[in-house]
C-alpha cells in the first residue's frame, strides 16, 4: 500500500492468545498499523479516545466493561467496530450491532477474511455476511414481539425493495443482479435509503429493518435454516 496512510487498528478480546493473535495477523499487513491492544472494553474505550484509530476489532465478553457497552460509548467517536466473537449465534450480537457495531465475524475467520473485513469496515461499510444475518433475524423473531410492518413513507418501491435486501445481508454486486440493474444504481439507491430513514450505515439499516419487520424469518427449510420473507405490502416477490 504504497504511498497510503495505513489503516490504524486496535485489538481488544480479554484473551491474551487471542489478542496477541490477531495483532500479529494484523501487523503482518502493510496497509495496517495495531496501535494498541486491550483486555477490556474499558481499556479498549481509553486506547480509541486517545489513539483515534480507524477501526477497533472487539470481542463482546470481555471483564470490567463488555463490548457492546465499549461499542456504545466509541459510537460517533470517529473510530468503526468489527466485533469478533466465538459463536454465530451469541446472544449479545444483535446487541453490540444496535450499539453501533459496523460489522460481525467469526473468530474462526481466515486471515484473509479479517483483512477483507477490517478494509471494508474501515471504508465506512457495513460487514454482515448473508448467513449471519439469516440468523439474526431469526435469533431477533424469536426472542423479541413482532412489529407490526411499518414501511417508510419517504422511499420509493424501490429503494423499500433495496433496503429489504440489503437487511437480508446481499451485497451491492448482488442486489445489482437480483434487481438487473447496475452496481452503480444499487449504490445511488442504498445513499438515498441512508439518508432519507437518517441512518448511519448498512448495518443500522438492517436493524431498523428488524425493529419495522420488514423482514421476518418466512419458513424453514429442510437444512432446518429459517428462510426470510418480505412482510407487509409494497414487496414483489424476490424468488
Amino acid at each position: 500500500m504504497t504511498g497510503a496512510t495505513p489503516i490504524r487498528v486496535v485489538v481488544a478480546d480479554d484473551h491474551l492468545v487471542v489478542r496477541t493473535g490477531f495483532a500479529e495477523l494484523l501487523g503482518s499487513q502493510q496497509d495496517f498499523v495495531v496501535v494498541a491492544t486491550a483486555s477490556d472494553g474499558a481499556q479498549a474505550v481509553r486506547a480509541c479516545r486517545e489513539l483515534r484509530p480507524d477501526v477497533v476489532v472487539m470481542d463482546i465478553r470481555m471483564p470490567v466493561m463488555d463490548g457492546i457497552e465499549a461499542t456504545r460509548r466509541l459510537t460517533g467517536s470517529g473510530t468503526r467496530v468489527l466485533i469478533l466473537t466465538t459463536f454465530d449465534l451469541d446472544e449479545y450480537v444483535y446487541d453490540a450491532l444496535r450499539a453501533g457495531a459496523g460489522g460481525f465475524l467469526l473468530k474462526d475467520v481466515t486471515a484473509e477474511r479479517l483483512f477483507d473485513a477490517v478494509r471494508v469496515v474501515a471504508a465506512g461499510d457495513a460487514l454482515l455476511a448473508p448467513s449471519i444475518t439469516r440468523r439474526l433475524i431469526a435469533e431477533f423473531a424469536r426472542f423479541r414481539p413482532r412489529p407490526e410492518p411499518a414501511i417508510p413513507a419517504a422511499l420509493t418501491p424501490r429503494e423499500t425493495q433495496v433496503l429489504r435486501l440489503v437487511a437480508e445481508g446481499l451485497s451491492n454486486a448482488e442486489i445489482a443482479a437480483r434487481l438487473t440493474v447496475t452496481e452503480e444504481t444499487v449504490k445511488t439507491h442504498v445513499s438515498r435509503v441512508l439518508g432519507k430513514l437518517g441512518l448511519r450505515d448498512r448495518t443500522q439499516a438492517v436493524v431498523m429493518a428488524y425493529e419495522t419487520g420488514l423482514v421476518v424469518p418466512r419458513s424453514t427449510g429442510p437444512s432446518g435454516r429459517q428462510d426470510l420473507g418480505p412482510q407487509g405490502p409494497g414487496f414483489p416477490g424476490l424468488a
